[in-house]
């Protein structure tokens, strides 16, 4: 009725226009999801990864005995090199690698 809403109406159409904007084929998201996970468990030291964010981020945990510090950055970059080759996705995929050592004591 105003201008404002001409020009939502305007925009929703324009968005509603790319391709997999409104929805997505749930197989082909959890086909891309299933695959992002696989390059990332395939390394050796990946203990386990998780997609999260409607696959746009990955989460990988890393064994701290079998990985250090500065192959941390080196398995980060491999691995977002291998997804951004292999898997099509719209947009990008954060590639998080965490490598957590712990010590617990306990005083008595």
């Amino acid at each position: 009725d105003g201008v404002e809403s001409a020009a939502v109406c305007a925009a929703d159409i324009l968005s509603a226009t790319r391709p997999g904007a409104r929805r997505e084929v749930l197989e082909s998201f959890v086909k891309r999801v299933k695959e992002v996970e696989e390059i990332a468990l395939a390394k050796e030291g990946v203990i386990d990864a998780y997609a999260i964010n409607a696959g746009r981020e990955i989460r990988i945990f890393v064994d701290a005995g079998k990985i250090d510090d500065a192959n941390v950055y080196l398995l980060s970059k491999e691995i977002a090199k291998e997804i951004q080759n292999k898997v099509q996705y719209p947009g990008e995929i954060k590639v998080n690698v965490i490598r957590e050592k712990r010590a617990i004591q306990y005083a008595r």
